[in-house]
């Protein structure tokens, strides 16, 4: 992971991407909320729950490219690949920081 990335972020990539899901869940408040694919998942069981699906459905794995500190908010630029069409494809990850944990994370293009 690059250097000075915020360990919460650092922990989401990691632990995703090994399918340790409770790692990449750990540095969730309890009461954030995940928006990918124009759906909200709302609390850390359903952000658990749509990490085990996606990962199922397409056995996704992330390369961080860059990334950007703004205050409490970290934007990072991953390279995704999995079994979906148009595989690989940049994705901009939008994460909120709340004392030190991840309150909002919205996934985009």
């Amino acid at each position: 992971m690059p250097q000075n990335f915020p360990r919460p972020v650092e922990d989401y990539f990691a632990g995703k991407n090994s399918g340790d899901f409770a790692t990449a869940l750990s540095g969730f408040a309890e009461d954030a909320v995940v928006s990918d694919e124009n759906r909200a998942y709302e609390g850390r069981q359903a952000i658990r729950s749509w990490m085990e699906e996606t990962r199922a459905r397409y056995n996704d794995r992330s390369v961080v490219r860059d990334f950007a500190v703004e205050g409490d908010t970290v934007v990072v630029h991953a390279e995704v690949s999995g079994t979906f069409p148009g595989s690989p494809i940049t994705l901009r990850y939008r994460f909120t920081l709340t004392g030190g944990s991840i309150a909002r994370l919205e996934i985009g293009s």
